[in-house]
């Protein structure tokens, strides 16, 4: 996400207006007044609540702030009544997919093409911004706030989606690395996206457009036959299962 003249994403006179209509702004203070981590929270209609943002400083990913963040806003959400809250990411963006949907709990159920058009930052580089919509259920009294289950990574001998695209030996669709990066067994899906698309964007820009291109695909087939993605593998795999069994 760009910065505006203040250096932030969202202006302080934005934010103030979204906490004068019963919004929530949350911040982390470090040592010597410093930001380590900031949250922006808005209401969506009855019942439900909108993340603008969630955000840690760099150097500071690794100290599980990002989690402390939401869970400042599910509780928040839950003290008003509310119990679903959703928001966008990056599709491409593996570990931000996993910290959303493996370890939260969320779920990815809808795919949104150039949902920011074109927004030319270092982070998304100069093709069209993509984002999936994450769902997450606030109240859910089956799952705990800090407790999540890894999912399964892709069977070795599936086969893949065709859809016109060159296939890996016994490993689904290549992606444009070369490797399975669309799988199918039954039911289930999984789409892997690369290790690092940030760096990615700026070392080699037509690859990481040609992966928003086949991301984009995938997701689009699969979300269309009513699959969600519930999760993301160490090694960069969503998994999609079909939306009933969620």
């Amino acid at each position: 996400m760009g910065a505006g003249d203040e250096g932030l994403p969202i202006g302080s006179e934005m934010l103030r207006s979204l906490v004068h209509a019963d919004g929530l702004v949350s911040v982390l203070d470090g040592d010597n007044g410093s930001l380590l981590g900031a949250a922006v929270l808005g209401r969506a209609g009855a019942g439900s609540a909108y993340s603008y943002l969630a955000a840690t400083a760099p150097g500071e990913v690794e100290r599980g702030l990002g989690m402390l963040l939401k869970h400042h806003q599910r509780q928040w959400c839950l003290e008003r009544g509310i119990g679903w809250m959703r928001w966008t990411f990056d599709p491409l963006v593996g570990r931000n997919a996993r910290f959303n949907l493996t370890k939260l709990g969320a779920v990815a159920d809808r795919y949104e093409p150039e949902f920011y058009g074109v927004m030319s930052d270092q982070i998304n580089g100069t093709d069209p911004a993509d984002r999936l919509v994450a769902r997450w259920r606030l109240d859910d009294p089956g799952r705990r706030p800090d407790d999540h289950q890894e999912p399964p990574e892709p069977p070795a001998d599936a086969g893949g989606h065709s859809g016109g695209l060159a296939r890996q030996p016994g490993g689904g669709v290549v992606g444009p690395d070369g490797h399975a990066a669309y799988v199918i067994a039954g039911r289930e899906r999984w789409v892997r996206v690369p290790t690092d698309v940030v760096a990615l964007r700026r070392s080699d820009p037509t690859q990481a457009s040609a992966w928003r291109g086949q991301v984009r695909e995938w997701f689009t087939d699969a979300l269309a036959d009513g699959l969600v993605a519930t999760g993301v593998t160490r090694a960069g795999w969503y998994h999609l299962v079909p939306k009933e069994t969620r």
